[in-house]
């Protein structure tokens, strides 16, 4: 069964991305390593990051590989993380400094509110021990988008190192590195590049980056050493996804053929609001307030209709041409829809009228 995926990735690509891939290449071919170079120039200037300050270190795993990278190659035995979590990936980054044996604090607010600049400024003057802060900038858990501009300066104001999920943000909203000043800012191939799984990339300030060597408590995610054999000629240290490599060096094209990331953002948002305005209409109230709600996906409240349940409307919508995602949000009954991807308006206006279907098939079986 064919049908569009409306998640925050993996997500739909294009009929051209997925054709990259049926060309195959020797990892160490001069060929395949100029193509791993461009990416990294390509990412750089798409973040607005100058190759003065700036690098770019691709990395073998998802995202939660990138991330886990940067974490255990960036913060020392004598070093302290504060990481501030409102859902379940920064959660996930508690996790990983359990894992490693790392000494974390952990900022918390609710799964519908963000991490509030002024409390990280307190807890940094209480506690002269921390040495890094991160924070995720999309959490697709709820759909709410972060305030990692002002957390930066407050961040920076203190002279700490700041690591940055943008896993589901960047290439879908607008980051310039350069101004946020951030030291180390994880993606993935998979998010809003457009591409497929199996590798994330990490944007790293060289300064950082160097502080890095001889700090990781990993071999293979060690983001120094990474760096070190890239930055030669574009080798992986270890063999790296070739196939997912092509793909997403044709989906940066496209973007670039969109128009940039201000033109993707501005589809995935309109893609948001419509449908957001679509599902009002049939009374399905959104989770997160539309001052927080990010493009990249929507948690809604599950509709007051009679005998509903999630995994009956799912397969509803599936066989008319969508996957949705479930809900992660632990204190209500919620759904997401993703918004990122090959989507477009109508296909929202297509979602909202079967999920009416859906809500009239019920309302007649009472």
């Amino acid at each position: 069964m064919n049908y569009k995926l409306l998640t925050p990735g993996p997500l739909t690509t294009s009929e051209t991305v997925k054709k990259a891939m049926m060309v195959d290449h020797c990892t160490w071919d001069n060929d395949y390593k100029v193509i791993t170079q461009k990416i990294r120039k390509d990412l750089l200037e798409l973040a607005n990051a100058s190759e003065e300050n700036y690098t770019v270190v691709l990395m073998q795993g998802s995202g939660t590989f990138g991330v886990e990278s940067v974490i255990t190659s960036s913060v020392g035995k004598e070093d302290k993380l504060l990481i501030c979590e409102n859902g379940a990936y920064g959660k996930r980054m508690k996790d990983i400094t359990e894992h490693a044996g790392i000494n974390s604090v952990v900022y918390s607010e609710p799964f519908n509110m963000i991490p509030d600049a002024a409390k990280i400024d307190e807890i940094l003057k209480n506690d002269p021990e921390i040495t890094h802060v991160s924070m995720v900038h999309s959490e697709t858990t709820s759909g709410i988008l972060n305030d990692i501009e002002s957390v930066a300066k407050v961040v920076k104001g203190h002279g700490k190192t700041f690591i940055v999920d943008a896993m589901s943000s960047f290439g879908g909203v607008v980051i310039d590195m350069d101004k946020l000043g951030a030291d180390f800012m994880i993606s993935s191939s998979n998010k809003c590049i457009q591409g497929v799984p199996g590798f994330s990339f990490i944007i790293a300030r060289k300064d950082a980056l160097k502080a890095c060597e001889g700090k990781a408590r990993s071999l293979s995610l060690d983001l120094y050493d990474q760096f070190k054999t890239m930055n030669i000629d574009g080798k992986w240290r270890f063999t790296s996804p070739t196939h997912v490599v092509l793909a997403f060096a044709q989906a940066i094209e496209e973007l670039k053929a969109e128009g940039g990331i201000q033109k993707r953002y501005e589809r995935y948002l309109n893609n948001n609001r419509t449908l957001i305005a679509k599902m009002e209409e049939l009374g399905i109230k959104t989770y997160i307030d539309i001052d927080h709600q990010s493009p990249i996906i929507t948690t809604y409240l599950y509709p007051e209709i009679h005998n509903y349940s999630f995994e009956e409307m799912y397969e509803y919508i599936k066989e008319r041409g969508y996957a949705i995602y479930p809900g992660k949000v632990t204190e209500a009954d919620t759904f997401r829809i993703g918004n990122i991807g090959e989507i477009y308006e109508e296909d929202m206006i297509k979602l909202a009228e079967i999920i009416k279907e859906f809500m009239e098939v019920k309302a007649n079986e009472q």
